[in-house]
């Protein structure tokens, strides 16, 4: 209350009878009081949470008109992820698209590219733009992916200072122009100014500037006439940025402009169907692009252009077509064509497509983000081809190879998931996994060791990894009702010893176990039907097409895994019964800020025979798993050993995501750190009672890591790194 009467007592001061502005709010030193401010600043706080949300839908015609140029370059840049291909000796690209954009709270966008043309092949421009051109003003982020603090969050001074330093007048009341700047040096703050209206504490227009990763931004937004609907909407966007790295160069500037055709704010009456279920989002990806509406007509384009080209954009225009009219292609001998060609391959995402046939991409060779390294696992490199091929009624056929080497190890690994979605209606699934898993030791030999006093028990004496693992799954799966699967099928393992030479050995130690060679045999082959149910309640979801499309929830996963091995099938050797409960669960907690806890038990039980303990949510990767690891709930210092030394367990996870954690972004490198997380984890099973695990990990735009100590039975058991490339990954 008495911030309200401080401001209307102000701006009377500010304003004669007439409304004409006739002198300026009481100063000291030429700066305006910082109640003053505070109030002003507080005010829009305040309303920022209603207007963030006040918009429900929007349907709108969207032209985006970009400007790239190259200011510097060399071949490192042809490389870089969503870069259109560069036209030998042109420096400067223009792009222009027109499309039909259609929102819904929250934060769903689906946007139908009309028409387009420019200078460039393809629709691609300078990465990591486009964005930008989707802020919410009043979100206490201004990006999605809640990487920019927004100066009107609810915390915004805690990481901003604020001043006033100009005061408007115009038909609709009075406007405070203020500006911000952060406290500290950091790339989730900007800088800039932000014009208010006392009207209702509305921002008419802002722009800030900062960086994020290798671009360095200035982004101006103009919203709606105050007043009328699209006040809490942008109609105009001014983006300036650059994008340097390794040497590289790329100044851009995009312009956008929004033609709104339905609003619909708060509270007013829905005019579109109803949905069957308030987790059926599809109104909101309802958008599909026509290829036949599509357009690249020059004339075409010029009917729905909404803003004027420049005489330079013209000249840009003209330039292309004399190149594009006057371009003689030369005959590429046969050996550069080769060698263009393993280029392209080496070291950039390749696809083959063919017709009636199906398309299959790859990561490049050489590429740095298919290598990482733990404590646990040593140095990993890893693989991925993918094969997709679609069938009518938007049913999918998706086969997936795997190769991995492990340079610790000294391991190859390779696998194929192959899953054909039958009744994407029902994400009714087909799938069929086969490959080679983790060396492996027999529950035998596992009782033998149990047996023995801790003095003696140790896992490099022995060289447990005895059996390799080939392995062979199918499974169908089906969702019921939504978020609710079942699953249904059975595994099959072939296990025969690594090394003959092994069992010399464990001749070794015969004389303290004289019948422990003679549960040792050379295959060893189960057979397993297996039933998994899942349920994620209050699941979020659309239909694109026929295929329902799970988007998420604010409720945790439950799972449970039930496996009975029976003996003779398959020439099966060993009975047991598998069961696995497992919890997890993600919280957003605002910007940037995450909670992950994950809970899980594991048992064999009805053992008859040999048989060998391979948990399906307990067990060891040993492939490359980058910062999203299940929701952190993996032990990254824990010997892969201890995975199949139990026949039960007991774990627990929790990872707390944020930034601003432990740094104060003070200093000139920490700057970049856009990420922190505090990692605990806890283990209780026979001879870890318990295994604790507790970490700290960064994440930058080129790479992340992680610092791990973990603890066996409360003793200090070592300390080590998890270090992953996450270049143009996030």
């Amino acid at each position: 209350m008495i911030r309200g009467i401080l401001i209307i007592t102000l701006c009377l001061l500010a304003y004669s009878a007439e409304g004409k502005l006739v002198g300026s709010i009481p100063t000291l030193n030429g700066v305006y009081h910082k109640e003053f401010v505070d109030s002003v600043v507080d005010r829009v706080m305040e309303s920022a949470p209603f207007y963030e949300s006040i918009v429900q839908d929007f349907r709108a015609n969207l032209y985006i008109k970009g400007k790239m140029d190259i200011r510097k370059k060399n071949f490192i840049l042809r490389y870089v992820p969503s870069m259109f291909r560069l036209q030998k000796g042109v420096n400067e690209y223009l792009l222009e698209t027109y499309s039909d954009l259609h929102y819904t709270a929250p934060d769903i966008y689906d946007q139908k590219v009309k028409a387009s043309q420019g200078t460039i092949r393809g629709n691609r421009g300078l990465p990591g733009l486009l964005e930008y051109l989707k802020v919410n003003v009043y979100s206490a982020s201004l990006l999605n992916d809640e990487r920019l603090l927004s100066p009107v969050a609810q915390n915004g001074k805690k990481y901003y200072k604020y001043c006033i330093d100009s005061v408007m007048y115009d038909t609709s009341g009075i406007n405070f122009r203020v500006g911000f700047i952060p406290k500290t040096k950091s790339d989730q703050l900007v800088e800039g100014y932000m014009i208010i209206s006392n009207r209702n504490w509305s921002v008419r227009e802002i722009r800030f500037s900062g960086r994020s990763g290798f671009i360095r931004f200035t982004c101006q937004i103009q919203m709606g006439e105050a007043g009328q609907k699209d006040e809490f909407l942008p109609v105009l966007y001014e983006l300036d940025a650059s994008f340097v790295f390794v040497g590289n160069k790329v100044d851009g500037n995009y312009t956008a402009s929004l033609d709104y055709k339905s609003i619909e704010l708060k509270g007013e009456k829905m005019h579109s169907k109803r949905r069957r279920s308030k987790y059926d989002l599809t109104e909101s990806f309802s958008l599909r692009c026509d290829t036949n509406a599509y357009m690249t007509d020059s004339s075409a384009f010029a009917i729905l252009r909404p803003l004027p080209l420049t005489e330079d954009e013209r000249k840009l225009y003209r330039d292309h077509r004399v190149r594009t009219d006057t371009v003689v292609r030369q005959k590429k001998s046969k050996s550069q064509a080769f060698w263009g060609v393993m280029s392209d391959k080496v070291l950039e995402d390749y696809k083959f497509n063919w017709a009636n046939i199906g398309s299959v991409r790859f990561s490049p060779f050489i590429n740095p983000l298919l290598f990482s390294y733990s404590g646990s696992n040593g140095l990993s490199y890893r693989q991925d081809f993918i094969y997709n091929r679609f069938f009518q009624g938007d049913r999918i056929l998706r086969v997936v190879p795997k190769v991995g080497y492990n340079f610790t190890r000294k391991e190859f690994y390779w696998s194929v998931n192959a899953d054909f979605e039958y009744f994407p209606q029902k994400r009714g699934f087909i799938k069929l996994n086969f490959g080679n898993g983790n060396r492996i030791y027999s529950s035998k030999m596992l009782d033998e060791l149990k047996a023995m006093p801790d003095s003696i028990f140790d896992f490099d004496q022995f060289q447990l990894d005895y059996f390799k693992d080939f392995y062979f799954s199918f499974q169908h799966s089906i969702e019921v009702v939504n978020g609710l699967d079942i699953s249904i099928g059975f595994s099959a393992h072939k296990r025969i010893p690594e090394h003959s030479a092994a069992f010399d050995l464990y001749k070794k130690y015969a004389i303290f176990f004289p019948d422990l060679m003679e549960k040792f045999s050379d295959t060893y082959i189960s057979f397993a039907p297996r039933v998994r149910v899942e349920w994620t309640p209050g699941l979020y979801y659309y239909m694109n097409g026929k295929r329902k499309m799970n988007l998420r929830s604010f409720y945790p996963t439950l799972s449970v895994d039930y496996e009975r091995g029976i003996k003779g099938v398959l020439k099966s050797t060993g009975e047991y019964e598998r069961v696995e409960l497992d919890l997890q669960h993600q919280i957003r907690m605002g910007l940037m800020r995450n909670i992950y806890y994950r809970l899980g038990f594991g048992a064999f039980t009805n053992r008859d025979e040999l048989y060998f303990v391979d948990f399906a949510n307990f067990s060891h990767r040993n492939l490359p798993v980058g910062w999203n690891d299940e929701i952190g709930g993996v032990f990254q210092l824990l010997d892969g050993r201890w995975y199949n030394s139990s026949r039960s367990y007991v774990r627990g996870h929790f990872t707390y995501e944020a930034p601003f954690l432990l740094l104060r972004h003070l200093m000139k490198y920490t700057r970049y750190v856009e990420n922190e997380r505090l990692y605990v984890s806890a283990l209780s099973m026979p001879h870890l009672q318990p295994y604790l695990e507790v970490g700290y990990g960064i994440g930058t735009q080129i790479f992340d890591f992680g610092v791990f100590v973990g603890s066996e039975n409360w003793k200090f058991s070592g300390v080590g790194c998890k270090f992953t490339f996450e270049l143009f990954n996030r």
